[in-house]
């Protein structure tokens, strides 16, 4: 079947402004928008820049937004979009490096801020450190972040509020504060207690709908606040 991939172009080094392109390419209906996007760069377009690298979900560095929903090119089909063409995009918010490749460090360091590690108040053990398994179930669905940033770039707020912590940060400041073996609770929940923190949130979902783990992103930063009133706010 044939296929036209519209593309959002822009090399900062030459364009004053973002443009679309269009490329039409023969594609079965089960062949990944990844795999769209390599047959043009292999036979059509070398110059088109994207990322990808484990092509299969994990390392999350193929996001970007397509026919208006952030998404990992290597889990979307062609037979998953509707309509004549495919509009492929770089996801929104972020600064773009070169047509689908976005500036990703301001992000990660908002990951870095909430320190994502475990902060105890005792040397390391021997071996590791032991949890037991109905407190390791808490964190099950959280720890399956890969930092493919569709949920910062989804969110509503994150578009209007550069100050914003963002839904991956928080997803990841719940997998500390929730963890047995970290001791630092308190202190993490205050440095999340803020407008620009978890309350920064005011339920659009739309981190949840995009998310490719499928992470209840919203229901956990709700968690968050309900710790924080119970913790820190509580008379």
């Amino acid at each position: 079947m044939k296929v036209v991939m519209k593309i959002q172009r822009f090399d900062p080094e030459k364009d004053k402004k973002p443009y679309f392109q269009s490329f039409e390419i023969e594609a079965e209906p089960e062949m990944r928008i990844l795999d769209c996007l390599n047959l043009i760069k292999w036979t059509q377009d070398g110059s088109l820049a994207y990322r990808w690298s484990c092509g299969h979900g994990v390392c999350g560095s193929d996001a970007m937004k397509i026919n208006g929903r952030c998404a990992l090119a290597c889990q979307k089909l062609v037979k998953d979009c509707e309509g004549e063409e495919v509009l492929v995009e770089p996801l929104p918010t972020f600064r773009v490096l070169k047509d689908l490749i976005v500036d990703l460090d301001p992000f990660l360091e908002r990951v870095n801020l909430i320190r994502p590690y475990l902060i105890p108040s005792e040397p390391p053990p021997e071996k590791e450190r032991r949890q037991a398994p109905e407190d390791n179930h808490r964190l099950n669905e959280v720890i399956r972040c890969i930092l493919c940033a569709c949920c910062t770039a989804a969110c509503p707020v994150t578009a209007e509020n550069e100050k914003y912590l963002g839904p991956a940060p928080l997803v990841w400041a719940f997998r500390y504060i929730f963890d047995s073996r970290d001791e630092a609770g308190l202190e993490r929940l205050a440095q999340v207690d803020s407008p620009d923190g978890a309350w920064g949130c005011v339920n659009h979902f739309e981190c949840t709908r995009v998310c490719p783990k499928e992470i209840p992103v919203t229901k956990s930063i709700n968690t968050i606040k309900r710790e924080i009133e119970k913790r820190l706010h509580q008379t």
